[in-house]
């Protein structure tokens, strides 16, 4: 699996699939304390697609530290998308991705061709209860995040696997992403997006509820919105092949 030298990181990322003549490359952007490896098969393995799925500085593969503003983590983005000379990208991010993507189309970044927003919003507010208990108590933190991150039809063996996936991040840089995410505020601008924009959303997210993804689908110009039943904040977890259907009949349309 390759990695990418920036100035002040090293980057890791999973490449799966060629690109078709005339369809852009597909970037997989994870949420706070995630990695590559929250994507499921189905997502990756989209036809006709290249799909890469990054791991953000300090998470997963990638060398550290994180960051603790988006602005800093969609440069990074931005360094990511030179180094590979990818010149036409869907960037697809979840959560904390979700809000990279929406900074990266804002800039008018000229590789982004699209955008696929999962369980996100235009602005992030982190329950203080969480941010406050992040670093003295990790433990504690993990378990009320993973608490709210799944549906109640989620099997309980995927439960218990995302406690053990975030409890293995590290605390600090989980601690940056909460608090990027509590800062992230581009409501203002979202009518700026003028790519195509799918978003997605959750019946059953207590992150964040499906009102956030009504508010980007509603201030986005050319934006369109699945709401997904029996799904939590975890939806491509959960609900792997109806996120993959969902994002390959919008990448065909794009």
């Amino acid at each position: 699996m390759p990695h990418v030298h920036l100035k002040q990181h090293t980057l890791f990322y999973a490449q799966v699939g060629q690109t078709a003549a005339g369809r852009p490359s597909l970037l997989l952007l994870h949420g706070a304390g995630g990695s590559h490896l929250v994507w499921p098969r189905e997502i990756l393995r989209l036809p006709e697609t290249a799909v890469y799925a990054l791991d953000l500085p300090g998470h997963g593969r990638s060398s550290g530290p994180g960051c603790d503003t988006i602005d800093a983590y969609a440069d990074v983005v931005a360094d990511f998308l030179a180094a590979c000379r990818l010149e036409q990208v869907v960037l697809a991010g979840h959560s904390m991705g979700g809000a990279i993507a929406q900074t990266l189309a804002v800039r008018g970044q000229t590789q982004v061709r699209a955008l696929v927003l999962m369980g996100t919003g235009s602005r992030l507010r982190v329950n203080e209860v969480i941010l406050g208990r992040i670093l003295p108590d990790f433990a504690a933190a993990v378990d009320t995040i993973n608490r709210f991150a799944w549906s109640a039809d989620t099997p309980p063996p995927l439960v218990t696997h995302g406690r053990s996936f975030l409890a293995d991040t590290d605390p600090q840089v989980m601690y940056g992403d909460f608090v990027a995410c509590n800062t992230f505020d581009i409501s203002p601008e979202l009518p700026n997006i003028t790519c195509p924009t799918l978003v997605l959303a959750a019946e059953d997210d207590h992150l964040t509820p499906v009102k956030y993804g009504r508010f980007l689908a509603d201030h986005i110009p050319h934006s369109q919105l699945i709401v997904l039943p029996h799904a939590g904040h975890m939806m491509m977890v959960e609900q792997p092949t109806a996120v993959a259907d969902a994002i390959r009949q919008f990448l065909e349309a794009v």
